[in-house]
């Protein structure tokens, strides 16, 4: 009896496709070779093409069942792809004016990221990564303008930078911002407010401003703008003031050299203005928080898995009576500062409640330029207060004037009470 050994298939495909040769042997009942033969002759070509449009297919429906596991997982739906296909096929082929494919899909990253119902966390595409990059280095292209939310959706002009454009265009502070180039502020997000005005140097930004009841137009050519973000000055032989209008990358040697200025000329009592300020880096606080904080934490951040990182002031610098003037608008690290003197007592926080945004973002660099801001944590004052979405009090409330705009009432008050510490 002969006892014929084949080979696999996979082997003949091999032969047919790469030229590999392979063979049959044949023995008798005692084990001897008979012959050896060529293996080609006993499979087809057909045999073959079934075998490739069986490992296809294979293939084919292990990428639709792990394609459909995956927009299960991230729709919480079995119809999850179903439901995309359907939609994006709507889109684009139903709308009256279809949209650019990188366009449509950019809005879905940016629907993806707004789904998480934290509106410090947004998607950043390559021009708001410019903007941002230019925010942090405190050099940008704009008209010298700093925004004022709040009174909620009202949109106004907190302050116009000297010497810049929005000043030189005559905008006041006070001044109700309606529209940008014709768009409502109305239908800009909060967020994007800042990057609607902003734009090339030497392009122009049309503001539509309402003031004392009459709706006036402003069309502003934008320059580059080096914003310093520390100014300092001696308010009486003995009271220094440092007003600090973000917390950027060049903050902490402004700071320092404002400081040892007015220290120079004979400063024993501080005013620090933080009004205003929109925030900034934590590293830059931590920096600043030197000079007003006494030794032991200045801020504590803590993410959604319990790790924690203290940022801890050295206790370095002698510390001086202090008073912090705060308001509606100082965020982020700004209230990371007046959290810190308030807790340990070291100055007296004067103005009106402070924003509210107790948290820390992160912005994490795309693949092609763009990039993702998230939050990543929530800060906690050395007494470990939370104060994301409720502010700061201040010790002392002080209202701005609703009679006389111009006179800085929280600045008098601030003034007589940094005398008296």
């Amino acid at each position: 009896m002969e006892e014929k050994k084949k080979t696999s298939i996979w082997h003949k495909a091999k032969t047919y496709l790469l030229g590999v040769r392979y063979e049959v042997i044949t023995k008798d009942e005692a084990g001897n070779i008979i012959s050896i033969e060529d293996d080609l002759e006993h499979e087809s070509i057909k045999d073959l093409i079934k075998y490739y449009l069986l490992i296809a297919l294979t293939w084919i429906l292990t990428f639709l069942i792990g394609l459909t596991a995956f927009f299960w997982y991230i729709s919480g739906s079995p119809l999850g792809i179903a439901k995309f296909g359907y939609t994006y096929f709507i889109t684009t082929q139903w709308a009256m004016d279809p949209p650019a494919k990188e366009e449509l899909f950019v809005n879905m990253l940016k629907g993806l990221v707004k789904g998480t119902h934290d509106k410090h966390t947004v998607y950043l595409d390559k021009d708001d990564m410019k903007e941002l990059e230019m925010h942090t280095s405190s050099t940008y292209s704009g008209i010298g303008l700093l925004l004022d939310f709040s009174d909620g959706k009202i949109l106004k002009v907190g302050a116009t930078m000297e010497g810049q454009p929005a000043e030189a265009a005559g905008l006041q502070k006070g001044d109700q911002i309606l529209a940008i180039d014709g768009t409502p502020v109305s239908d800009i997000e909060k967020e994007d407010v800042a990057n609607h005005i902003r734009g090339e140097e030497g392009t122009f930004v049309v503001l539509r401003i309402l003031r004392n009841g009459e709706e006036e137009e402003f069309s502003i050519e934008r320059k580059t703008i080096v914003m310093p973000t520390v100014k300092g000055q001696m308010l009486t032989d003995e009271v220094g003031y440092i007003r600090v209008t973000q917390f950027a990358e060049k903050t902490v040697d402004e700071f320092t050299k404002a400081y040892e200025e007015l220290q120079s000329k004979g400063m024993k009592r501080l005013v620090l203005d933080l009004r205003d300020n929109p925030g900034g880096l934590i590293t830059t606080a931590h920096g600043i928080g030197q000079y007003l904080v006494p030794k032991g934490p200045i801020v504590t951040v803590q993410t959604r898995r319990g790790k924690t990182t203290a940022y801890m002031s050295r206790g370095e610098y002698p510390l001086i009576p202090l008073v912090v003037l705060i308001n509606g608008n100082s965020a982020s690290a700004s209230e990371i500062i007046a959290g810190a003197v308030q807790d340990t007592k070291s100055g007296t926080i004067v103005g009106t409640k402070s924003y509210g945004k107790g948290t820390v973002q992160s912005v994490v660099q795309g693949l092609d330029g763009e990039g993702l801001k998230i939050t990543i944590a929530r800060y906690h004052t050395p007494n470990d207060r939370v104060i994301d979405g409720i502010g700061i009090e201040p010790d002392e409330v002080v209202e701005p004037s609703k009679t006389n705009p111009e006179e800085d009432v929280q600045m008098e008050r601030a003034i007589e009470i940094v005398k008296t510490l």
